[in-house]
């Protein structure tokens, strides 16, 4: 148990799994800081009305901002030494792909359900299976889908032509609004990407679906929503 108050000069590690909110009170699931991951704790911002105890924190590998219930502080210790962002090339992050996939199959042969904000086993949502596949195999990534577009090189292909021969397994695949990616899956070959989507247009969880326009109502309706690809080259660099 913490003896005195957080600070927000020290660098704290999670002791155990943690959920994280996208507000001060705490109802709305973000994300999860799975145990050993660290944090700093952020002031408050200035226009902050609510009146509640909980913290505002930010992870260390992707620099995601959330909120902590004030309850949870007790799982956090000091860190013994500061948080260092792995150095990888993009031949090394090649290599890593095959993990990458075999955890997402992993994820999938394992049963579970479409969870917003989960980034820990056994239920994610789109983008936090993406990030947690990666950070398996030890490469950090943004933790949002427009998040991870924005980080990752643009590949082109032609939709039109149903033609993805310039994709690699590996890939990212962006579905969203002209505006915005709100979903990513992770491309197979062949035409195939799993993702973990939704129940109200998707599978309610992990599933291999193809890049067509052709098929059911999933199938289609992400193909509708397809809006580009990107390359993971490195791993995140948290700003300074």
């Amino acid at each position: 148990m913490i003896a005195k108050p957080l600070s927000d000069m020290i660098e704290y590690c999670c002791k155990e799994n943690l959920d994280l909110y996208d507000g001060a009170d705490c109802q709305t699931l973000a994300t999860q800081a799975a145990a050993s991951r660290h944090l700093r704790l952020l002031p408050k911002p200035t226009n902050h009305t609510d009146n509640s105890p909980n913290i505002l924190v930010q992870l260390c590998e992707d620099n995601y901002t959330a909120w902590l219930r004030t309850g949870d502080q007790k799982h956090l210790e000091m860190a013994t030494q500061p948080y260092l962002p792995p150095i990888w090339s993009e031949a090394q992050i090649q290599a890593a792909i095959p993990q990458i996939i075999q955890f997402t199959q992993a994820a999938m042969a394992t049963p579970n359900y479409y969870f917003w904000g989960g980034t820990i086993g056994p239920n994610y949502d789109c983008s936090g299976l993406i990030q947690a596949a990666f950070a398996d195999a030890g490469i950090w990534i943004p933790r949002d889908a427009y998040q991870q577009e924005a980080f990752a090189k643009p590949i082109t292909f032609n939709r039109e032509q149903l033609d993805f021969s310039s994709l690699l397994p590996g890939d990212l695949i962006f579905f969203g609004t002209v505006e915005k990616a709100t979903h990513v899956g992770l491309y197979l070959g062949d035409q195939q990407y799993i993702h973990s989507s939704g129940s109200e247009h998707g599978r309610n969880g992990i599933k291999i679906d193809v890049l067509s326009s052709k098929g059911d109502a999933c199938i289609q309706y992400y193909f509708k929503q397809l809006r580009g690809a990107g390359r993971i080259i490195s791993s995140y660099q948290t700003a300074s």
